[in-house]
């Protein structure tokens, strides 16, 4: 079976001098106090930089406001849990028995979390040049891929833009339901457009999160074509 420092050696193309990093990087706080809450601290200020620095490079007629909403797009928790879907993170998880019964492993908050603690990990362990590195490695092709930055406008702000241009009111948000731990929380949340007869709902980490997806279940309903009887 490979070896946690085999496996960031080969995904990751990296290989650890200290394994401590390592092991707390990959260590959920369910498991023990030596776990990634610290390292992912670090590491979400070592992402950020290095994929502004990314898009920056990448997309040098870009604006700020643009650039910005690149940057957002690729540190989005969406798209870390799906690259560290894609490493196989998730199978190099420890976690206590509990989280281990519920499959933590798989969710997505709790794989985006560890990544950025493997980043804070890499910059400890051999600087930011190190980190920028490997996070470039595996966010080139997606910083590449990326649609206009137009497209990227949150749902909320574009939901607020289709309606204003329409000349109708603003959409009206509510929190439905919050459960989960007080560190894992789970929300659910509407977004009504009464004046349309919309009223959707979305879930999510935070509740931003949910909100921006009751508004995404709202203007995917205006987008659908009107049918006859």
């Amino acid at each position: 079976m490979r070896t946690a420092a085999e496996w960031a050696e080969a995904r990751l193309a990296y290989r650890f001098r200290d394994p401590d990093l390592l092991d707390a990087a990959l260590t959920h706080r369910s498991a023990g106090r030596g776990n990634y809450e610290r390292l992912e601290f670090l590491g979400d200020a070592v992402l950020n930089f290095a994929i502004a620095v990314l898009v920056f490079r990448a997309y040098p007629e870009a604006d700020e406001g643009e650039l910005s909403r690149y940057r957002a797009a690729l540190v989005s928790g969406r798209t870390l849990a799906d690259v560290a879907q894609h490493l196989g993170l998730g199978g190099q998880l420890r976690l206590g028995s509990g989280e281990l019964k519920t499959g933590a492993f798989r969710r997505g908050s709790i794989l985006a979390d560890a990544l950025e603690a493997l980043f804070g990990a890499i910059a400890l362990d051999g600087g930011f040049e190190a980190a920028q590195s490997v996070i470039e490695g595996l966010f080139g092709a997606r910083a590449a891929a990326l649609p206009a930055a137009q497209a990227l406008k949150d749902p909320k702000t574009r939901l607020q833009e289709l309606l204003q241009a329409r000349g109708e009111r603003l959409p009206v948000y509510a929190v439905e339901d919050v459960s989960g731990e007080p560190h894992e929380h789970w929300f659910v949340a509407s977004c009504e457009v009464a004046a349309l007869g919309l009223r959707e709902r979305g879930e999510g980490t935070s509740r931003r999160s949910a909100e921006q997806a009751a508004a995404q279940r709202v203007l995917d309903a205006l987008s659908e074509p009107v049918t006859g009887p």
